[in-house]
């Protein structure tokens, strides 16, 4: 689909991505971009009183999520969430506590004005926004400095970004920026090419009626045959556990655009070495797509979810398949 105007992505990256569900954007912060969010993220690091915390441990799992009002309650502010196995059975930390910080979030975007400078502030993510033409008037939500501790940093099991920021329609995307080069040993992060289009949301991550969080399942319809059609044109498989995972290997400053509904993950980070990276999510907002109050995440009053264009798209670009 040849795209007119196009100011900051070439043809092949957009569509590229619209194939694939995800791309990797070379050099899409500068040096001293990156040096100022690497340096603000270990002040943050400094910062950190395991004393006045609950010891939290933040886990991606079915089980055992995280469920307390700390994690539920950290849309508007910036948190501290600990790593499984920085945390033992006296809730007493194993290691020294700037490496035992799984991730800060989730407001970062908004709050710090570091973090805020390179997103809400930032025209080139505006004009690559734009370029995409994934959303009409997206804003943003749920930003993270994720650490992936040397030989703790825990493995994140193959999952979509829908399932835990759920619209309907899906319009989650992920904008995932390494701030230290990501390899093969401290936990780069693995795609599902085509996934997006095969693979249907089975289960979003809700809050619970009697507190805390779980899994809700929900049953997508079937595609209508069109978007089938494209599916096996784009992908050539006939379901997305066929397919072959393929590793990014990335440099501080790349971006990473991972559509909502793309299969993607990491391993545990066997190395010596951490893998900063900083990461946000737009959604599209009402009355493209709706954002529900089982949402764990929940915009508030003094910080509703804020907004990234100065003008709407006019159009979008649909994905083959929508689940």
């Amino acid at each position: 689909m040849e795209q007119e105007g196009l100011e900051y992505l070439t043809q092949q990256q957009v569509d590229q991505f619209y194939q694939d569900g995800y791309i990797r954007i070379p050099s899409f912060l500068s040096q001293d971009q990156v040096s100022s969010l690497l340096q603000r993220s270990k002040v943050l690091l400094d910062e950190f009183s395991p004393e006045d915390h609950p010891l939290t441990k933040f886990t991606t799992s079915d089980k055992n999520h995280v469920g307390d009002e700390y994690f539920l309650n950290s849309g508007d502010t910036i948190r501290y969430f600990l790593e499984e196995d920085a945390v033992d059975d006296n809730y007493k930390l194993t290691r020294d506590k700037t490496k035992a910080v799984n991730k800060i979030g989730h407001a970062l975007h908004v709050l710090d004005p570091v973090f805020r400078k390179v997103t809400l502030e930032n025209e080139k993510l505006k004009v690559v926004t734009r370029d995409l033409k994934f959303h009409h008037d997206p804003v943003a939500l749920q930003s993270m400095v994720i650490f992936k501790q040397p030989q703790i940093g825990g493995a994140v099991p193959e999952h979509n970004d829908s399932t835990f920021l759920y619209t309907s329609p899906p319009t989650a995307l992920g904008f995932w920026i390494p701030l230290e080069r990501c390899t093969p040993t401290n936990g780069a992060l693995s795609f599902l090419p085509g996934s997006h289009l095969t693979a249907p949301i089975t289960k979003r991550f809700v809050r619970m009626p009697g507190g805390g969080t779980g899994f809700e399942q929900i049953s997508p319809p079937v595609p209508p045959k069109s978007a089938t059609d494209a599916t096996a044109k784009v992908t050539g498989k006939t379901s997305a556990s066929e397919g072959h995972y393929i590793l990014e290997a990335c440099e501080p400053g790349d971006l990473v655009l991972i559509h909502g509904n793309v299969l993607h993950k990491s391993e545990r980070n066997t190395s010596s070495q951490t893998r900063y990276a900083y990461t946000f999510h737009m959604i599209d907002t009402p009355p493209y797509a709706h954002y529900d109050e089982k949402n764990w995440l929940q915009p508030t009053l003094s910080m509703p979810f804020p907004k990234i264009l100065d003008v709407p798209n006019e159009t979008t670009r649909p994905t083959a398949a929508s689940y």
